[in-house]
């Protein structure tokens, strides 16, 4: 009996760790950047001093901490800064945030949706309501761990008085996923 003991706790440890270390749930962390495009209404074809065709218009810093549940589907509380260049408004969103990987290849395609309040840091930044639905790809680096994230975002703010003024939008978003 005393030689059976260690064969099965070496039995059991080869077979419980000898699994490939793809991991595929846990907590993450994500770095984003993201910006909207207006169109230059100064451009012109002739002229090369006009600056380009597409200007961006808003910047977004966001930082994720969230939990990955299965190859499909994460939730994640995002602080983000927002700064609207040509409108003077700045915001500061706190949301929850769900995204489903739609496509589960070795690169994935998902969608995602949060909801959230704008957080009053002071005059300068707006409070109110925040909604955004976004599309994209997640590209995993060799050892399938770490991921670059790119797509697009539609998002909705509510704010004023009452919530009553609304600033809607759509940006390209690039994130890195620490896993």
């Amino acid at each position: 009996m005393k030689q059976l003991l260690p064969l099965l706790f070496v039995s059991i440890s080869f077979f419980g760790f000898s699994q490939d270390d793809i991991k595929t749930n846990g907590i993450f962390y994500k770095i984003s950047l993201a910006t909207t495009l207006t169109i230059n209404e100064d451009y012109t074809l002739a002229e090369d001093d006009t600056g380009p065709f597409f200007k961006p218009n808003a910047f977004f810093l966001n930082n994720t901490i969230g939990y990955q549940f299965d190859n499909r589907s994460t939730i994640g509380l995002n602080a983000e800064y927002n700064w609207h260049s040509e409108s003077g408004l700045q915001f500061f969103p706190m949301y929850l945030n769900f995204q489903y990987n739609v496509f589960d290849f070795d690169d994935k395609v998902f969608i995602r949706g949060g909801y959230g309040r704008l957080i009053d840091l002071g005059k300068a930044f707006e409070t109110g309501t925040l909604y955004k639905v976004g599309l994209g790809a997640q590209i995993y680096d060799e050892n399938y761990k770490n991921s670059w994230l790119i797509g697009l975002d539609f998002s909705r703010k509510r704010f004023g008085y009452r919530q009553t003024e609304k600033l809607s939008s759509v940006s390209i978003f690039l994130e890195f996923m620490l896993f």
